[in-house]
């Protein structure tokens, strides 16, 4: 290959390819201020999220025994209030599914406040009566209002009436209870012995906009960096 030849082939690469130490020096530090600035916005992403989603996530609780599913659900959003009254139902199926009506089930519901002592009476003993819920008919549900707030749990027996098919049994749900409006609970000590202060857990909604205002006044100063340093 003639030297000609090669000077063409280089003089082609360097137009291509920085080759210069300042260049490639340029060329990394350009790369690294961007997967630094992507890091940075991930990051306040996660931080936004996090803040604007402090109530905790509803879910329905599920116990088995024996050949018995049990689902309890109290409303509202499995978030009750103290002095508030609050509807709870537990969905009962057998093992394949198929659902236990209260017309079959000999059920006792008990409420104790948390902790009980063994042989305690309960603190509450609601009347059960046949609810719809959901895609569910006829299930055990029954109105509770928790006299304050701290940790309850929630004792269902049952047993077969004549004719039904299932074994005895007996689940245990635990539920927390939130505080109620300011009259029932300011200055009170909830069922577990700690203070709670009314309505003062509940975060103020300029609490929760402010970190999003300031978020997005980051992205765009950072936005417009990246397009001068583009230019």
């Amino acid at each position: 290959m003639s030297p000609q030849a090669n000077r063409g082939k280089s003089s082609l690469f360097s137009g291509s390819i920085p080759t210069s130490q300042k260049q490639r020096r340029y060329l990394f530090k350009g790369i690294s201020w961007h997967q630094g600035t992507i890091n940075y916005l991930l990051f306040l992403s996660c931080l936004v999220i996090s803040i604007t989603n402090l109530s905790p996530a509803s879910a329905h609780k599920v116990e088995v025994a024996g050949d018995v599913g049990g689902t309890l659900h109290v409303e509202p959003n499995d978030n009750p209030r103290a002095g508030e009254p609050s509807q709870a139902w537990f969905a009962l199926t057998r093992r394949g599914g198929r659902v236990i009506p209260l017309s079959q089930c000999n059920c006792q519901l008990a409420v104790y406040a948390e902790p009980y002592a063994a042989g305690e009476p309960p603190l509450l003993e609601p009347e059960l009566k046949p609810v719809a819920a959901e895609r569910y008919q006829g299930i055990p549900g029954a109105e509770v209002v928790f006299p304050k707030p701290g940790i309850y749990e929630l004792q269902l027996n049952g047993k077969p009436v004549s004719g039904a098919r299932f074994k005895p049994f007996e689940f245990k749900f635990e539920v927390t209870v939130a505080g109620g409006s300011t009259e029932n609970t300011q200055n009170l000590r909830n069922v577990n012995g700690d203070l709670v202060e009314g309505e003062s857990q509940k975060l103020p909604l300029w609490a929760i906009a402010l970190p999003i205002l300031g978020f997005i006044g980051i992205l765009v100063v950072v936005l417009r960096s990246m397009r001068d340093g583009r230019e």
